[in-house]
């Protein structure tokens, strides 16, 4: 199939370190509906773009590409801008590196405004960031990007003093050829991040991040084999494994202390409630894949595997589906490093 570009445009000119996608549910707001979200993780920075944004910019191109289905001079063309042919993605962008440099990061979710805007109509995200200079970080991420009273009056008055300026100027010299230069875009200026917690641990460093399906939970691997389960709410470490060197952590979902054939019976449809959070720790210097349940649960199940095996999730469906009838597990599969066989980590237990 021949690849596309729908579209392009500069975030901010630095490497992209990971990109995540993710539901978010609304606990906080009025409503309590569900919404999707893309991050871009980049060194000290991250974004976030809307899922529903990104729905809708495939949805246009869908459209367009069925009312020239049969033009074929449609389909040879090359568009002379591509970040513009279906409109701009609007995202936030924030500055994390209060702490130094960050090497993962994921905004978790939505949480409660300052106590002094408990009226206030704006959004706020919880970010954790994990780096060199501090184990863990979590930061109260703003919507505006009006830092102060002054910003607000120098954003609204400087841009109409240019353009009086720049149509006054086009006035005098109206014999200046217009220049054909393409203006270079820039990226968008940052909005408010307020820190709220730093844990620094010397030599310590933060290598990996993975957080839970809803965003309750981060598992948080370092450089001297240690693991830590964050509580992304209270943002208080709620468990610690040592002794994981280059570990990997993903989250699945088991169904434990069930009768297993009665379960998968056609008479009984499992729902979200029949299975419990675990998280899959791949310890590569033990060989070994164990499976712990959450919060402070017992190890459920360990798993012996080859050198050079690798824990592996698919990626989340995009968009919520309401038309399937059975609920579907979050699942974490063990490629072997030795067959290249991959197979499903067990998700049941008697």
């Amino acid at each position: 199939m021949k690849g596309l570009l729908l579209d392009v445009q500069i975030v901010y000119p630095v490497n992209i370190l990971k990109l995540q996608v993710r539901g978010s549910k609304r606990i906080f707001r009025h409503d309590d509906s569900s919404s999707e979200e893309v991050c871009v993780v980049m060194p000290g920075v991250i974004a976030r773009f809307e899922g529903s944004d990104v729905q809708s910019l495939l949805r246009r191109w869908c459209q367009e590409t069925r009312a020239h289905l049969w033009d074929e001079n449609w389909r040879k063309r090359e568009p002379e801008d591509p970040g513009n042919s279906y409109g701009r993605l609007p995202y936030q962008l924030w500055n994390i590196s209060k702490y130094g440099s960050c090497l993962d990061a994921a905004i978790t979710g939505i949480m409660p405004p300052p106590l002094l805007e408990l009226q206030s109509s704006e959004r706020y995200y919880c970010a954790v960031s994990i780096g060199e200079d501090a184990v863990l970080s979590a930061y109260r991420l703003s919507e505006n990007r009006n830092r102060s009273i002054v910003g607000a009056i120098l954003s609204k008055v400087v841009p109409a003093a240019f353009s009086t300026i720049s149509s006054f100027s086009r006035m005098i010299w109206r014999s200046e050829k217009p220049s054909t230069t393409k203006v270079e875009e820039k990226p968008q200026s940052f909005a408010k991040a307020s820190s709220l917690t730093c844990l620094k641990d010397h030599p310590r460093k933060g290598e990996n991040l993975t957080l839970s399906p809803g965003g309750t939970l981060a598992a948080i691997t370092d450089s001297l084999g240690r693991i830590l389960l964050l509580d992304t709410r209270a943002l208080v470490v709620v468990r610690i494994w040592k002794g994981y060197r280059n570990a990997r952590c993903l989250f699945m979902e088991m169904l434990v202390g069930r009768d297993t054939v009665a379960s998968s019976s056609s008479y009984h449809e499992l729902s979200k409630s029949d299975y419990c959070l675990c998280l899959a720790i791949h310890a590569p210097r033990k060989g070994i894949v164990e499976v712990w349940q959450m919060r402070i649960g017992p190890r459920l199940l360990a798993i012996q595997c080859a050198k050079g095996s690798k824990i592996m999730q698919p990626t989340p469906r995009f968009g919520s589906s309401t038309t399937q009838s059975s609920y579907v597990p979050l699942e974490v599969f063990l490629l072997n490093g030795d067959s290249g066989q991959i197979s499903v980590i067990n998700r049941s237990l008697n």
